[in-house]
């Protein structure tokens, strides 16, 4: 049994360089900033961070800046038409959480900036690398592909009898990175990995823990996707019916009472994207915007 435990430096940085200019604001400084949030599903958990951020950095919502808030739920081809609504209101700023958001906000303008939340964005095409992203997007990104070696060696200490592997995998992940990344990461460990199962939506879950069971797993490795993090008690509840172990990648999911997890802390993720907003309200050089990278992450177990 692993127990609970910190580790600084697990996940790879972002850029430093070049660092924010913070100008002059633009226009009417008591101004009522819109701040355009794109998303899968609502999480109001953590975009309560968010605005405790904001609130730390002077913002008191309602007065200081509104929310236009647009998500797609379960279709992902309403990401495209959502974001050109925010851009149309317009807003000063799109907060766009994970790969599909950012994607939908970056094609629907090139001149107001983007904040996403997001995995490695070089190898998803948002930014042409972590040191020069260039254009408008900025955020902060949770390069959990590094993470999978780790998350796989801990899966086997706490469980040292797994030898097939499940691996649950939203609709955003690009399939042939995910499946090389964790063909490498169960190698070492002599376990094997069935193909990732994909689900985009949530009438597919009950299906593919069935299939993980029937095809005798003895664990489940969960893929970090909003849309998992929306359903994490029917993820765990599924989890406990068939009886396999699963490894998340959010804290969330073992207070719900997942078996383990490891990942970024992803509170403080959504308090450091009030930064960014912060930044930007402020009249940041649209050009010059650094990547920054999750907090200290933990492990965890029931």
């Amino acid at each position: 049994m692993i127990t609970r435990r910190r580790f600084v430096g697990a996940l790879a940085a972002g850029a430093l360089t070049p660092s924010f200019a913070p100008a002059p604001p633009r226009g009417n400084a008591s101004q009522i900033k819109q701040v355009g949030w794109l998303a899968h599903v609502p999480l109001p958990h953590l975009q309560s961070e968010f605005k405790r951020g904001m609130q730390e950095l002077g913002y008191t919502e309602g007065s200081g800046y509104v929310l236009r808030e647009r998500y797609a739920g379960d279709h992902l081809e309403r990401l495209a038409a959502l974001a050109a609504e925010l851009v149309a209101l317009p807003v000063d700023v799109v907060v766009a959480e994970a790969i599909g958001p950012a994607r939908a906000a970056q094609q629907a303008t090139t001149s107001i900036p983007i904040v996403f939340i997001t995995g490695d964005p070089v190898t998803n095409g948002l930014v042409r690398s972590l040191a020069h992203p260039g254009g408008n997007l900025t955020g902060v990104a949770n390069l959990s592909l590094e993470l999978y070696p780790k998350r796989v060696e801990i899966l086997k200490a706490a469980l040292p009898n797994l030898h097939r592997l499940a691996i649950l995998a939203g609709p955003t992940v690009r399939p042939e990175v995910l499946t090389r990344t964790i063909q490498e990461a169960v190698g070492p460990q002599g376990i094997q990995a069935f193909p990732p199962m994909f689900v985009s939506r949530s009438a597919e879950l009950d299906d593919v823990f069935t299939r993980a069971s029937e095809a005798r797993a003895d664990a489940f490795l969960v893929s970090p996707n909003p849309f998992f993090n929306s359903q994490k008690h029917c993820r765990v509840a599924l989890a406990a019916r068939h009886r396999l172990p699963a490894l998340y990648e959010f804290r969330d999911f073992v207070e719900a009472g997942g078996f383990m997890c490891y990942g970024a802390d992803n509170k403080d993720v959504y308090r450091r994207v009030a930064t960014y907003v912060d930044r930007i309200f402020r009249g940041a050089s649209r050009r010059t915007y650094p990547l920054s990278s999750p907090p200290s992450s933990s492990s965890s177990s029931t």
